[in-house]
């Protein structure tokens, strides 16, 4: 056994996976960052949409938080169809779900149907997280985990930076074709994910840890039926309890500070959308290094380090961009938020996968990462009635929601276990069916 683990060692890290786990890993890595496109573009054009249709912006916002609020039932669904069925079709279904959707919006005749079909790709957008993160996290080795926890997670942040390149480079305030793009033709581009499905149905294969579960599951007649219910009995409750806080914090961390800037920058500081693409872009680039970073060196320190030391930095840094008016001084120290904050979601696909057996895995991964966009569909709407209705304006409301959930991500980090190289395996690990109700 040792010999087989010095070979291992000896190996480069990016040669250790197979072609198959590399197939698997790319497969969900594209998801989810098309899924982040088709989400974020909606958070560039919140303003033009308030204005065709005549209704305030608050509306507007909460379509955005509604459709982070319908993701749990689209995490719970795919989770369960993942532990039972595989991870592979779940995660189709899902980016042909969102993508059918964002296109259905952008052709919205009225608001009421633009609201109804963003709230829609919200199910798809739950669903193709637990099956991406369990296909991406059990095909891969243990050694790197960590890092590729942090590209796949970060890969979001590249998503961003696409959508904020394509309303910087193609909008324009006006919906004529021979003028430019409107906020319906930034919709419509989200249509184009559903072409990875037919790469991913020839290309990509179930984990060997996931199929040779379900065949011992199925040889010793104790199938997890209800995996639900699993991860709060007694054994897994404190990871989930854990997970959950982590999570609802964590999601209230981002949406303070990704999802009204773009409405900051152009209605109170009247930036053009080119200015308002420069930080959004280039600061969802830096998400992505700094996830690949945190997640690296938490092979190395361990899980819980790799996370509360950017959290803890970027409390400080928050009040540095969001206290300036100047567009070159905001530039700079939103950029170097990115930087920093970026490592907070670099473990949400490897740290919650390790915390739960193979059987009821993208379950509870689904479940307990999605019912933290409950929390972060409150974000917008909130802040938003602050800085209108309170006369708040946006900046005060957004350093005071991102500054109190760093302090409590980083103490819901701490609770956490401490799982850095642990081996996912195969092992029927959590109960017989007749404990089921």
């Amino acid at each position: 056994m040792s010999g087989a683990v010095n070979t291992a060692q000896d190996v480069p890290w990016w040669r250790e996976p197979t072609k198959d786990q590399w197939y698997a890993y790319f497969a969900a890595w594209l998801g989810w960052t098309l899924d982040a496109f088709d989400f974020t573009i909606f958070l560039l054009i919140m303003v033009p949409i308030s204005r065709e249709f005549n209704v305030p912006l608050t509306a507007v916002t909460a379509v955005f938080a509604v459709t982070l609020w319908v993701r749990l039932a689209g995490a719970t669904a795919a989770g369960w169809m993942a532990d039972r069925w595989g991870r592979k079709a779940p995660l189709m279904i899902s980016i042909l779900w969102y993508s059918i959707c964002n296109l259905a919006a952008g052709l919205s005749p009225s608001f009421i149907v633009l609201f109804l079909f963003r709230a829609l790709l919200g199910v798809g957008m739950g669903a193709e997280w637990p099956a991406g993160a369990a296909l991406a996290m059990e095909s891969w080795p243990a050694r790197s985990r960590g890092l590729m926890s942090g590209i796949l997670q970060g890969s979001w942040g590249l998503g961003y930076a696409l959508a904020a390149a394509a309303y910087g480079l193609l909008y324009t305030p006006l919906e004529s074709l021979n003028a430019g793009w409107g906020w319906r033709g930034m919709l419509i581009l989200g249509v184009l994910p559903a072409l990875a499905c037919v790469w991913i149905r020839a290309y990509v294969k179930e984990p060997d840890v996931w199929s040779e579960n379900q065949k011992i599951q199925v040889d010793t007649k104790q199938e997890v039926k209800l995996p639900l219910f699993a991860i709060f009995k007694r054994q897994y409750l404190w990871n989930t309890l854990t997970g959950c806080l982590w999570m609802a914090a964590n999601f209230i961390v981002y949406y303070s500070i990704w999802a009204l800037p773009g409405t900051y920058l152009q209605k109170e500081l009247g930036w053009t959308p080119a200015m308002v693409a420069t930080p959004l872009f280039w600061g969802n680039i830096l998400v992505l290094l700094s996830s690949a970073f945190w997640g690296g060196l938490s092979d190395k320190i361990g899980r819980r380090w790799a996370l509360m030391i950017p959290c803890t930095i970027a409390i400080f840094i928050v009040p540095l961009y969001l206290m300036t008016h100047d567009p070159l001084m905001f530039t700079m120290f939103f950029l170097l938020q990115a930087l920093i904050v970026g490592g907070k979601d670099t473990l949400n696909p490897a740290w919650l996968s390790e915390r739960f057996p193979t059987e009821i895995r993208a379950t509870a991964a689904g479940f307990v990462y999605h019912q933290g966009a409950i929390w972060g569909g409150f974000v917008a709407p909130v802040l938003t009635w602050f800085a209108i209705n309170q006369g708040m304006g946006f900046a005060m409301p957004m350093m005071i929601a991102t500054m109190g959930s760093l302090v409590v991500l980083v103490f819901a980090v701490y609770l956490g276990p401490e799982t850095k190289g642990k081996e996912l395996t195969a092992e029927l690990q959590v109960f017989t069916r007749e404990e089921y109700p």
